[in-house]
């Protein structure tokens, strides 16, 4: 069982769940670090909302088409920048040594879903059918522990808390 990342078109991620796992680990401490817009905190909810300790495993996944990029093109060009951006610190291995592991594949995934995010054309109109977080509903509290946004006060930490020990 896995995950689905879509791209909006006929191009998606598809990842197992430790798959899944490393590429949201990454790319939720580069959006933690990179967040300062109300969107910016939409989307890092949406990412809160893959952690598959809290939600479940092969049970997270969302589309590229059911993101609100925002109402105009320059809020579609600033939301796909934000994104690309955060994607790019990712591949710089920003703050992985946080993680207690080594994601020898996540730049292989972060590549694909870079690509996917600068292929996507995001539609103009509000319609959505898909659950990304509303404007009330942003990642704005932060781990005080790991620095990372999480969805506090809701669950009871970031994804860094929430990951099972090894015994």
């Amino acid at each position: 069982m896995g995950n689905v990342f879509g791209g909006g078109g006929e191009q998606s991620l598809y990842l197992s769940n430790g798959g899944t796992q490393a590429f949201i680990d990454v790319l939720m401490l580069a959006v933690s670090d990179l967040a300062d817009d109300a969107w910016d905190y939409r989307f890092a909810a949406l990412l809160t909302l893959q952690d598959q300790n809290v939600m479940g495993r092969g049970a997270v996944g969302f589309n590229l088409q059911d993101i609100a990029w925002g109402a105009t093109p320059q809020e579609h060009t600033r939301s796909k920048d934000f994104v690309l951006r955060a994607t790019a610190l990712a591949l710089r291995r920003h703050r992985w040594r946080e993680l207690g592991y080594d994601p020898p594949f996540a730049r292989d995934y972060l590549y694909q879903f870079k690509a996917m995010v600068e292929s996507f054309v995001p539609a103009d109109g509000t319609h959505l059918v898909g659950d990304f977080p509303g404007p009330g509903e942003g990642a704005t509290a932060s781990c005080l522990q790991h620095r990372v946004l999480s969805a506090l006060p809701y669950w009871e930490g970031c994804f860094l808390c929430t990951k099972p020990t090894q015994s």
